[in-house]
């Protein structure tokens, strides 16, 4: 259901009121019971959820290439051929637990 924004014309007292599209729009001010109108709202903010959807997902073609290219020419830490390092290796995840 939507939210609508009403102004009353006698004492500019401006209200939202959350109401079915089907309920006729409020005729009186709650606070000085005269004539209100309907303004013009500026609807609900979008929000997006889950995955799919990025700011880059509509960018130019040539954007695309060169972020690619940027991503690819910038060396990560972990491909470098550095055999030590400074966590001890271990034999999995396995716990144990001492038995009565």
């Amino acid at each position: 259901m939507p939210t609508y924004e009403y102004e009353c014309q006698k004492c500019h007292h401006r209200f939202e009121l959350f109401q079915s599209i089907k309920d006729p729009p409020k005729k009186t001010c709650p606070k000085c019971r005269g004539r209100v109108k309907r303004l013009l709202g500026t609807g609900a903010g979008v929000i997006f959820k889950g995955s799919g959807f990025y700011a880059t997902d509509y960018r130019k073609p040539s954007y695309r290439e060169s972020a690619k290219k940027e991503k690819t020419s910038t060396p990560s830490a972990t491909s470098s051929g550095d055999s030590s390092s400074t966590t001890p290796k271990t034999g999995g995840n396995k716990v144990s637990t001492p038995k009565d």
